[in-house]
Formats: C-alpha cells, sequence, structure tokens
C-alpha cells in the first residue's frame, strides 16, 4: 500500500485539518465590507462591494455554522460593514439624486449657463447656496 493511499483512507469522510475547511466567503466578505466602507461615498463602493459583502458573510457565516469553515465572526464582521456601506451609499445617492431633480439645481444649472464670466458663476453658486438653506 502506498502512504498516499493509506492517508486517503485515514482521512476519509471527516475533516483532518484546515484543508478541509474552506473560509473564503467569510475572507472575501471581510475584504469587500471594509473596502465598501471606505468608499461608501460612490455607488460601486458602496453598493455593489456592500451587498456582495452581505452575500458573502452570510455565505461565510452559514458555512461556520455546519462546520465547514471557521470564521464566522470574520463572515458576520464583513457583512455588517458592507451592510453599513451599502445603506449610508443608498441614502447619498437618494440625496444626490433629490438634488439634482430639485428646481434649485434646475435654477443653478440654467443660471450658469447664461453666466458670462466666473464672477457669475460664482453669484449662481451663492443664489443657490442660499436657496437650499431657506428650503
Amino acid at each position: 500500500m502506498t502512504s498516499t493511499h493509506g492517508h486517503h483512507e485515514a482521512g476519509y469522510g471527516q475533516p483532518t485539518g484546515t484543508g478541509e475547511r474552506r473560509n473564503g466567503f467569510g475572507i472575501a466578505a471581510l475584504v469587500l465590507g471594509i473596502v465598501g466602507a471606505l468608499l461608501f461615498w460612490t455607488a460601486i463602493g458602496g453598493i455593489v462591494l456592500g451587498l456582495l459583502a452581505v452575500i458573502f458573510g452570510v455565505l461565510g457565516f452559514r458555512r461556520s455554522r455546519r462546520g465547514v469553515a471557521t470564521n464566522g465572526t470574520m463572515a458576520i464582521i464583513g457583512a455588517v460593514l458592507g451592510a453599513l456601506a451599502l445603506v449610508v451609499s443608498s441614502v447619498l445617492l437618494a440625496m444626490g439624486v433629490a438634488v439634482v431633480n430639485s428646481d434649485e439645481f434646475k435654477d443653478y444649472q440654467d443660471c450658469i449657463e447664461h453666466a458670462s464670466s466666473q464672477s457669475d458663476r460664482q453669484d449662481c453658486a451663492r443664489d443657490f447656496d442660499r436657496e437650499v438653506d431657506e428650503r
């Protein structure tokens, strides 16, 4: 009998150390969650990476509960960071869309289009700030 064959029989059906445990989802969730949290101010960073962190975090946590992964805490932390990035980024995106669709922003764009100098453009910006503050 070769040593490879004997090793195969001894470990058959039983996890024999770290080689059998797959922690990729938990690690991916944590990395994606951290990067998503750092880039929350971008749609791709916050929304896409945050969503992926949540998905990988849930998958990693489920694997740890089944005993085929050892990093359930890492998966949860990644999912939480991803969820926070997702929520904050979504709120910022919604606020940005609301500003762009507002009457004040349309007035600002119209003012900029008709401004002939840098001074006129600065006046447009001041008027826009004042209108938003009054709102």
